[in-house]
């Protein structure tokens, strides 16, 4: 299973069938210049912030996708004119394709904004794809004592937002990972911008002091499960 990070939140995993996770391209300043995608069966979208929807609807009509969501984003999407959508919601699982998904819950907001008002996006959340390795995309959220039910989950790989202000912070991340006790953490959701400028190399200390492997992806970079 090979995870590439694409910058700020987005991830490419391959293994059976291709994932990309809130496909922010278009006017991401840290997606990797030249990158080019391989076809896409899934896109899996946390919540409604343009900066996580992002292309899911060129994307998904590009390489014929399946979209999964929550009911909310789900639906309107189909208004866009994505045609292969599937709906979940917080701790729904299903078996895909590719192995099983499960949303997780997650501290934030959803909103969709068009013409300048804001669109109900539903409950943001996580994701958690379980195949031959169990990986978790934790999405925009803050500290959240749920986070403790995942280390049920023998987690291999935790991607955990640390750049504050919208989302968990450096310490609240690694109290995250605490929690959660996966085999290896990836840091994401920072330095896109100013407002959530964060210190990596503070957030790798903290974390392998928990005996916790973390490693650090520049956009365009990859990591073999």
């Amino acid at each position: 299973m090979k995870i590439t990070f694409l910058g700020h939140a987005v991830f490419l995993i391959e293994n059976k069938k291709n994932i990309i996770i809130d496909p922010f391209i278009s006017g991401n300043p840290a997606y990797p210049s030249g990158f080019a995608l391989p076809k896409i069966d899934y896109i899996l979208v946390t919540h409604g912030h343009g900066d996580h929807i992002g292309n899911t609807v060129e994307l998904s009509e590009k390489f014929d996708a399946t979209v999964i969501s929550n009911f909310e984003i789900c639906n309107y999407l189909k208004t866009k004119g994505v045609k292969k959508i599937h709906p979940m919601h917080i701790g729904g699982s299903k078996e895909f394709e590719f192995g099983k998904l499960k949303m997780t819950p997650a501290l934030h907001g959803s909103g969709i904004i068009e013409n300048n008002e804001i669109i109900y996006g539903g409950t943001p959340g996580g994701f958690l794809i379980s195949s031959e390795k169990t990986i978790y995309h934790a999405g925009d959220t803050g500290l959240t004592k749920d986070m403790e039910l995942l280390q049920l989950q023998d987690v291999d790989v935790a991607i955990l937002p640390i750049g504050g202000n919208f989302v968990m912070d450096v310490d609240d991340a690694v109290k995250a990972a605490e929690m959660i006790k996966p085999k290896i953490v990836i840091p994401m959701h920072y330095n896109t911008w100013d407002v959530i400028n964060a210190d990596d190399k503070k957030f790798k200390m903290l974390i392998e002091k928990l005996g916790i492997k973390c490693v650090i992806l520049k956009p365009g970079e990859s990591l073999e499960v």
